[in-house]
């Protein structure tokens, strides 16, 4: 009995040599508003693997200037599908390996409960000094808001009291910290089981600006990384499709 229990335990010592001796690291690139999703699937992915995805998060219009210039990223998972096109063109990315990872969704969204009603008024009919989105020449989020405004001829009233962040997540801390009553962000950022966490929003129907079609792309760096190359398959399984649609993703 005592031979077999060694035997196992010496089993499994062996295998997680082999597993560690195995595994890779990969750089991955994230849009502001995926973080939180993809740092449960970087851990996830761990797990199952023991490969690690080690992430930097930014504004997708940046991460793609960066990548032109020289950024060592191995895999960029973006907001849109824009910016991964724009790199498989300009021969950054592996020809055939950009898909779309997630749909994303548009929030009108405030830290203070009850300002914001489930049909958006206050954008109508509200009193409030400052508005926060994400710059729209970097954030497919804020290029989001801003269609959505134009769609409902609000722009040109909004437009005066505009707060720009850099990416989504400096959007929602001049919202969260009183620098904007509020603004536009990823629903991603503000849902707990199902529903908005804090303050008050109202998710903005999926019909009234441009989908948000964000792309997943294998960069040049990563072609021959065993690590990215799982990761790209991972987030093709159930564990990982299941954490995209708890931060409130559809699915495409």
């Amino acid at each position: 009995m005592f031979r077999i229990i060694l035997l196992a335990i010496l089993w499994s010592i062996l295998s997680a040599f082999s597993l560690n001796a195995q595994a890779e690291a990969t750089i991955v690139a994230v849009a502001s508003n995926f973080t939180k999703p993809m740092t449960e699937i970087a851990s996830a992915f761990e797990k199952a693997t023991g490969h690690t995805a080690r992430l930097s998060s930014g504004s997708t219009g940046k991460f793609v200037t960066q990548i032109e210039n020289g950024a060592p990223f191995e895999v960029f998972f973006s907001a849109d599908e824009t910016g991964p096109a724009k790199l498989e063109s300009d021969g950054f990315a592996v020809n055939g390996s950009r898909r779309v990872y997630a749909l994303g969704k548009l929030v009108l969204w405030s830290a203070t409960p009850g300002l914001i009603d489930d049909q958006g008024q206050v954008l109508k009919t509200g009193s409030f000094k400052h508005l926060a989105i994400a710059d729209p020449k970097l954030a497919p989020y804020g290029a989001a808001a801003v269609d959505f405004m134009q769609n409902q001829h609000l722009l040109d009233k909004i437009e005066p009291l505009l707060v720009l962040g850099e990416n989504i997540t400096q959007t929602q801390q001049f919202i969260n910290t009183g620098n904007a009553e509020l603004g536009f962000v990823a629903l991603s950022q503000v849902i707990d089981h199902g529903k908005i966490a804090s303050g008050s929003g109202w998710i903005i129907p999926s019909d009234q600006h441009k989908p948000i079609n964000q792309a997943m792309v294998l960069l040049n760096l990563g072609k021959d990384n065993p690590a990215a190359l799982a990761l790209l398959e991972f987030l093709k399984s159930d564990s990982a499709l299941s954490i995209i649609k708890q931060y409130g993703y559809q699915l495409p």
